[in-house]
């Protein structure tokens, strides 16, 4: 009995008949602590607060019944530390001694605390995710864009917020295939595909709802707690058909002459004002294109592209291509298309804006964009994206200065006068710097004292130029 209460016990006190510590012994779990002191001491001289009647009477009970019952007491240590300890009485031998056996609460105490304060945590966690899901369920529900949720498994809508609703005319608990047009299941089996493998899958054009109306659509995986979910993103319906190109539209009144109809009226094949008059042939047009002709929504998402942007941007398909912004493909993704966007909203037209566009698979050409945008309901853009690498590539590969100079001055009339400005700017600069390391054997901190540029702006023209960059840059 004594070995199992002392292996099972953080203190063990050895008591008389009236309460007198005859031995004391206290356990490693505790910190070390001498407990000598308390030998010949009455055990309610060492609690920490006047609990005599308490320790009398788990003494009775003891005495009367072999055991009494746990009571938690602090228990003041000669060091002056106290501690909580839970006690309880056994009653040894006939002659009235006592074994006192106690556990420390601490470790009890501490579990307590953390418990508490982990359920504090848990309530702020959920109260976050409860202002969280508010927000979202908000931003849902006020999205002035259709939006579904639909069951990965089961394809059946889960939730569809209100502009879904009234643009879609669908409803939770249908199916969305049987919205889709017949045709356009393949393609729309083929976007969750790639959505199940990579997250999300680039916009394609579906034909959604009785009406049959073409929509953007793009899909994203999400897991909740059900199960996997889709969320479909379908922006508004484009004014233009997804399979034909604009046509074209005359800026205003015929002029008058020997073919003009009378007032009010229009020749066969004119148009009156701001009206669209049909080009056959248009659209085959503008497809065979050598010049990149994109489509995008005022935000800059793609919306149609010809033959020669999908070759520049490295696309297998239209699909890869569609729902994407044109940063994906720019050379610096925010800035160039925050650039174009912005002055397009200041000005409506952007002439010549250089940048460099980096396909899918990693081929970068340099590219000159012009756009025009147009207002409306459904504003939208247009752009001609014009590959001109291998016009700076033969401007720029002659090593005589003279010689380029003349070669640019002999295809004035090909090229504008701020473009051969631009572009002479540009070898002359060039040519200089190449000189300069020339002159100084390579020593980037030198070349930069002799053409008076800190050694960052130097850093800057060699990466634009392509120059090496090899060399030292102490002296």
């Amino acid at each position: 009995m004594t070995g199992v209460t002392l292996a099972s016990s953080d203190i063990t006190l050895s008591l008389d008949k009236d309460g007198v510590i005859l031995e004391a012994t206290v356990s490693a779990n505790l910190p070390e602590e001498s407990v000598s002191a308390w030998v010949g001491r009455p055990w309610t001289d060492t609690v920490g607060a006047p609990v005599g009647e308490q320790i009398r009477g788990m003494m009775a009970d003891a005495h009367r019944h072999g055991l009494s019952a746990f009571h938690a007491l602090t228990q003041r240590f000669p060091s002056g530390r106290e501690y909580p300890i839970e006690y309880t009485l056994v009653r040894v031998g006939a002659k009235g001694g006592l074994v006192v056996v106690g556990r420390s609460r601490l470790a009890v105490d501490e579990l307590q605390s953390r418990l508490l304060a982990t359920q504090r945590a848990r309530e702020q966690d959920y109260w976050k995710l409860r202002e969280i899901e508010t927000r979202s369920r908000f931003l849902f529900d006020s999205s002035g864009e259709a939006v579904l949720l639909v069951g990965a498994e089961t394809l059946q809508v889960l939730e569809a917020n209100p502009a879904a609703i009234r643009g879609l005319g669908v409803a939770p608990g249908w199916h969305i295939l049987d919205e889709i047009a017949p045709a356009d299941h393949a393609s729309f089996r083929g976007m969750l595909q790639r959505a199940r493998e990579g997250g999300r899958a680039p916009g394609i054009v579906v034909r959604v709802g009785a009406g049959q109306v073409a929509w953007t659509m793009r899909a994203s995986l999400m897991a909740t707690e059900p199960g996997q979910v889709f969320m479909l993103h379908l922006t508004p319906p484009l004014p233009l058909e997804p399979a034909a190109w604009p046509a074209a539209t005359t800026p205003g009144p015929i002029a008058p002459g020997p073919l003009a109809a009378p007032a009010g009226q229009a020749l066969p094949g004119q148009a009156s004002a701001g009206q669209t008059l049909p080009v056959p042939g248009l659209a085959a047009l503008l497809e065979r294109l050598p010049d990149g002709i994109v489509l995008a929504s005022s935000r800059g998402e793609v919306l149609q592209a010809n033959t020669s942007f999908l070759d520049m941007a490295q696309a297998a398909a239209p699909a890869v291509v569609l729902g994407q912004g044109l940063g994906r493909w720019l050379q610096q993704s925010g800035a160039d298309l925050d650039v174009i966007l912005a002055n397009l909203a200041r000005h409506g037209a952007v002439r010549l804006f250089a940048t460099s566009l980096t396909g899918e698979l990693g081929s970068t050409v340099q590219v000159e964009i012009s756009a025009a945008s147009v207002s409306g309901e459904h504003g939208m853009i247009g752009l001609v994206v014009r590959d001109v690498s291998r016009r700076l590539q033969a401007a720029e590969d002659p090593r005589d200065l003279r010689a380029v100079l003349e070669g640019l001055t002999a295809g004035m009339g090909d090229h504008s006068l701020p473009e051969l400005v631009r572009l002479t700017s540009d070898i002359v600069e060039r040519h200089c710097i190449e000189k300069a390391l020339q002159r100084c054997h390579g020593n980037r901190r030198a070349t930069a004292d002799m053409l008076g540029l800190s050694r960052q702006s130097l850093y800057g023209k060699l990466k634009r130029h392509g120059i090496d960059r090899g060399g030292e840059d102490t002296e």
